[in-house]
C-alpha cells in the first residue's frame, strides 16, 4: 500500500484499544524527530537558519542549503556544536538545475528524505508601473519557478519511497497589501494555490505539502527597518501583540508542519503573523483596553 511504512509508523504511536484498554497517544513521541533526515534551502540566514536549527534540535539530521555556502556551514557547524548532525551544500533556489543536484545528494547521502524546506524569497518593492522585465523576471523565478522546482524535485523522491513533508514559504502578502509590494504578493498567493494543488497531487503517495506564512520577523534581512524606527514600530502595530517575532517562533511552525503531529495536515498555510491578518490595521484608540 502507498505510503503504508509512514502511516504505520505514526499508527503506532497514537492512541489505541487493546483488550477492552485505552493507550493514550504518546504526543511527545510526534513532535520527536529523531531518526528523521532534512534539507532546508534557505539556512544560511533568517528563517530558513532557524528552521534547520528548530528541525536539528528536535532530532533530525539536516543538510543545510544555502547560495551562500559559507554562510549555510555557519548555521551546520552552529548545529554540530549543539550535538546535532548538520551539512551543508551550495544550492541556487532559482535553479531547477542546482535544486536537482541538491534532492539527489540528499537521496545519496539519507535512506530516505523525510522532510524538506525551502524559505528563500525576493521581493523588490515598486509600483507595477515601475516594475522592469528584469525586475518581474527575477521576482517570479525565485518565488513561483523556485517553488515549483522544489517541488518537483523533492516531491518525486517523496512520492518514491512513499512518504515525507514539504515545507514551502508564503507570506501575510498573499492576503494583505499595500503599495508597491502586488508584484511579490501575488507570488505568495500563486505559492499558497500551488501547495494546495500539489497536496491533491501528491497526497495518495502519503506525502504532505504545506507552506508557512509569516509577517514580519527580526532577521539579518529586515534589520534595516530598525534604522526607521516610525517604520518599525507601525509594523508592529500591525499586530495584536505589538511586536516583531523572532526567527524561531517562525521555525517552530515549520517543525510542526514538519513532524508526525500534523500527518493529517496538507494543502494548507500556516499563518504565523502575530494576528496580522485577524485585524484592520493598528488600533485606532476608540476602544480603550484594560487588563
Amino acid at each position: 500500500m502507498v505510503g503504508a511504512r509512514s502511516m504505520a509508523k505514526v499508527a503506532s504511536v497514537r492512541g489505541s484499544r487493546a483488550e477492552g484498554l485505552w493507550r493514550m497517544t504518546d504526543y511527545r513521541h510526534l513532535f520527536d524527530l529523531t531518526g528523521k533526515t532534512a534539507v532546508v534551502i534557505g539556512a544560511a540566514s533568517g528563517i530558513g537558519k532557524s528552521s534547520a536549527e528548530a528541525l536539528a534540535n528536535l532530532g533530525a539530521r539536516v543538510l543545510c542549503a544555502d547560495r551562500d555556502r559559507d554562510l549555510g556551514e555557519a548555521t551546520a557547524a552552529g548545529i554540530r556544536a549543539a550535538g546535532g548532525w548538520a551539512e551543508a551544500m551550495a544550492t541556487d533556489a532559482a535553479l531547477a538545475s542546482d535544486v536537482a543536484t541538491l534532492a539527489n545528494a540528499a537521496k545519496a547521502k539519507f535512506p530516505r528524505i523525510d522532510i524538506a524546506v525551502t524559505t528563500p524569497g525576493l521581493n523588490i518593492r515598486k509600483t507595477i508601473l515601475d516594475y522592469t522585465e528584469e525586475d518581474l523576471d527575477r521576482v517570479l523565478t525565485l518565488n513561483i519557478k523556485g517553488t515549483v522546482y522544489f517541488f518537483q524535485a523533492f516531491g518525486r523522491i517523496m512520492m518514491n519511497q512513499g512518504g515525507g513533508s514539504l515545507v514551502a514559504c508564503s507570506s501575510v502578502r498573499a492576503v494583505t497589501i499595500e503599495p508597491g509590494l502586488a508584484v511579490y504578493g501575488s507570488t505568495k498567493a500563486a505559492i499558497v494555490l500551488l501547495v494546495k494543488g500539489f497536496a491533491s497531487e501528491v497526497g495518495p503517495f502519503g506525502v504532505r505539502v504545506n507552506a508557512i506564512a509569516p509577517s514580519i520577523a527580526e532577521t539579518a534581512l529586515t534589520e534595516p527597518f530598525k534604522q526607521r524606527p516610525d517604520i518599525h514600530k507601525l509594523y508592529a502595530a500591525h499586530t495584536v501583540f505589538n511586536r516583531w517575532s523572532a526567527a524561531d517562533e517562525v521555525a517552530c511552525a515549520v517543525a510542526f508542519l514538519a513532524s508526525d503531529a500534523a500527518s493529517y495536515v496538507s494543502g494548507s498555510t500556516l499563518f504565523v503573523d502575530g494576528g496580522w491578518t485577524a485585524i484592520d490595521g493598528p488600533p485606532t484608540g476608540l476602544t480603550q483596553l484594560t487588563g
